[in-house]
């Protein structure tokens, strides 16, 4: 159960996107972000591909806080804590655990 206050503007559900959009469209969300601002993001499961992306690609300049980790439903807090040079957004995902 999630414990602190979200603002519903905040928040971001691809629990119905398809794969093609949803990991550019998570990372497209974060580039958007000013250093400091967070989403949450709610999904069906826990997108281990996409914490291990941007630990690989953005360490030091993101927090991934999980808030809720239910077998059916993953709410986690994606924050920009530093700013970073863009990446091409445009590449879908692979199609494995989204």
């Amino acid at each position: 159960m999630i414990e602190k206050t979200i603002d519903l503007n905040k928040v971001m559900d691809v629990r119905e996107l398809p794969c093609s959009v949803k990991h550019p469209s998570i990372l497209k969300r974060w580039f958007e972000l000013p250093v400091g601002d967070y989403f949450v993001l709610v999904n069906t499961h826990d997108p281990v591909r996409l914490r291990d992306q941007f630990q690989a690609q953005f360490s030091g300049a993101m927090s991934w806080e999980y808030l809720q980790q239910d077998s059916d439903l993953v709410r986690i807090m994606i924050k920009k804590v530093a700013q970073i040079a863009p990446i091409d957004l445009t590449n879908p995902c692979s199609g494995d655990n989204h």
